[in-house]
Formats: C-alpha cells, sequence, structure tokens
C-alpha cells in the first residue's frame, strides 16, 4: 500500500534518479511520496527478465499515478556495443561504429531503431538516451571512438538522424549526445574532466553540425558534456555553462526541447564539487532535467539545494516553470501510453 504524499512543489519534476535494484524499493518510494520525482532511468542493475522489467516500470507508472504525478519518463543507455543495458533475450545490438561500417550502415542503423525502440516500449521504457552524435576520428587515442557513427560530420549527421526519426516515430523519445560534441575528448569524464581546446570555427564547421541536424529532425532531447571546451567557455563544463546551454543551443540553435545532464555523480563532476552545488549551476545554465543515477541521498541534497534557491528567489518561478513545461511536453507526447 502506497501511502500518497502531501502536496509539494513540483520541483521533483526536474530531477531523473537511478533505483537500486530490480523492484520498486522503499528509497525510490520516498523520492515519489516525499519529493514528487516521477522520472527514472533503467541501468543492468535494474533487469533480470523482459517480464520483470515491465513489472517494474508497470510500478513506478502505478506510484506515480497514485501520488498524482505525471506519467514518468523512464529511460536507458541502450546505444548497442559497450554501452547497453539489455541482457538477452533482449536483442543485442553492435556498437554505432561497427554498424556505420557493416555493407549497409543505414539498413542496420535503421533496423536497431526500430527493433530496440520496440522492445524498449513493449516493456514500458519510454525514453533511450541515444543516439550518440559526436564527431570521433579513428586511431587518435579519444575515448569515444567506439561509440560514434563515424569520423565526419556528415556520417554521423545521417545515420544519427536516422535513429532520431525511426525512434521516434515508433514512440520513443531520443536523446542526441553529448552536447556539443564530446569526440575529441581525450579523458573519460566517468572519471576526470575533459578539455577540448577545439576553435569556435572548427566546432562550428564539424562538432555542432549533428546537433544542428538532431534540432531540425524534431529530436526531443539533447545531453550535455561534462566538458570544457576552451572555444566557448574557459570557465565552466558544458553541463554548467550558460553559454553553452541557453547562449548556444537554445538561442542560436533554436532548441526548445528537453535539455538534460549526463550523471552529475560522474568523475568529472564530483572530484570538482558537489552534486547538489552542480545540480543547482546546471539548471542556472539552461538543463532542464538533472540526472543523478546512483545515490538516493544525494539525489535529495540536490533537490533541496534546489528548493533553498527558489525559495530566496535566486531562480524565478517562470524559469521553473519554462522548464516543467519542456518536461511536460516529452511526457505527454511518449509516455502517456506506457506501461499500466
Amino acid at each position: 500500500m502506497i501511502e500518497k504524499r502531501v502536496s509539494v512543489s513540483p520541483l521533483g519534476q526536474i530531477f531523473m534518479a537511478g533505483l537500486p535494484g530490480k523492484d520498486l524499493d522503499p528509497s525510490t518510494l520516498r523520492l515519489i511520496c516525499e519529493k514528487g520525482i516521477n522520472n527514472f532511468i533503467i541501468f543492468k542493475r535494474n533487469v533480470q527478465t523482459p517480464a520483470q522489467l515491465t513489472g517494474l516500470c508497470r510500478d513506478i507508472v502505478w506510484a506515480c499515478r497514485e501520488n498524482d504525478l505525471q506519467s514518468p519518463i523512464i529511460s536507458i543507455d541502450q546505444e548497442g556495443g559497450s554501452v547497453a543495458r539489455l541482457p538477452p533475450p533482449f536483442s543485442q545490438f553492435a556498437g554505432a561504429r561497427k554498424l556505420s561500417e557493416s555493407h549497409n550502415p543505414e539498413n542496420a542503423v535503421s533496423d536497431y531503431a526500430r527493433i530496440c525502440a520496440q522492445e524498449l516500449k513493449n516493456v514500458g521504457i519510454t525514453m533511450n538516451l541515444a543516439p550518440v552524435l559526436d564527431v570521433c576520428p579513428k586511431d587518435r587515442g579519444f575515448f569515444m571512438e567506439d561509440r560514434v557513427y563515424g569520423s565526419t560530420y556528415q556520417e554521423v549527421v545521417e545515420l544519427g538522424c536516422s535513429v532520431i526519426r525511426v525512434m521516434q516515430e515508433q514512440g520513443i523519445a531520443a536523446c542526441g549526445k553529448h552536447f556539443p560534441g564530446l569526440g575529441r575528448a581525450v579523458l573519460d569524464p566517468h572519471e576526470r574532466l575533459p578539455v577540448v581546446e577545439s576553435s569556435l570555427e572548427i566546432l562550428e564547421k564539424e562538432d555542432f553540425i549533428p546537433f544542428v541536424e538532431a534540432v531540425s529532425a524534431g529530436v526531443a532531447a539533447i545531453m550535455t558534456s561534462h566538458t570544457i571546451y576552451t572555444g566557448l567557455d574557459h570557465q565552466y563544463p558544458a553541463t554548467m555553462s550558460e553559454k553553452i546551454l541557453t547562449g548556444l543551443l537554445r538561442n542560436t540553435m533554436k532548441f526548445d526541447g528537453v535539455i538534460i545532464t549526463d550523471d552529475l555523480e560522474m568523475g568529472a563532476i564530483e572530484t570538482n564539487g558537489l552534486v547538489s552545488d552542480a545540480s543547482v549551476k546546471a539548471f542556472k545554465a539552461g538543463a532542464d532535467l538533472l540526472l543523478i543515477c546512483h545515490d538516493h541521498n544525494k539525489v535529495e541534497r540536490a533537490y533541496d539545494a534546489m528548493h533553498a534557491k527558489i525559495s530566496k528567489g535566486e531562480i524565478t518561478d517562470a524559469r521553473l516553470q519554462a522548464s516543467l513545461k519542456r518536461i511536460q511536453g516529452l511526457s505527454d507526447r511518449f509516455a502517456k501510453d506506457c506501461a499500466t
């Protein structure tokens, strides 16, 4: 029996949290009931069988609805290759680079997007944190090499936008990543903060283009990169940069979908400060959805930090409502028909 929460701020809707296990546990229920958090991400630790995962997604939906929350966005990283969360009997897909180098890459990518979307929808997942839109040359020591659709922006545009179109036609929200382009990073942001020193001219001619085309293709969401781009902002990584998220992505590229942060518990962020502080900075910079994948205590502290800033007027209600409107739009489009 789930006890309904008392009426609270809609603030919880700007968070996306991980779950510790394969069932809807008391800690996750507390986030739903006490904080109004209604967006979640699935990892391997949450998956045993298709039936079990379907039940977990159904329980999340039910708990959110019992607490008068909008339909939850349930996401997953199902890129294929090294970044895949679903074990057999779910389909096992090659990574983006291998798909792009196959005999017929257009068909291979379209098949991946269609089958993957169908399997996700069948279990109640509503958003895939894919495709990767980074441009990454081969054999240069860049850590994203195997996860991209090509060494040129033309390849990435053609195949990445195909993934977006097919997945969204199948009813799964796509999320292009990692804005404004992680392909030239040597360091892995899961561990340390990378620095990309490409000039603005190079970024505009190559790295930005897949994201510009993804916006034109109607991509539902774009994920930020935990990387400093010296040609754009010497001080802040993209996730916390108003110049990059609001100035570039919102104002210049005219993206009005959901901006989601990469996991704020990554080493690139936590080795340089608290997740709660990073959450505030990311939201102020222009992010809509704050992703915290593991520790629920950090989710709660980030919520409390955001609540304090709103209470003091440092974050306006208009700013919060703008993000809530975008998130609700994504939920209305892709999550209303999820598992019940």
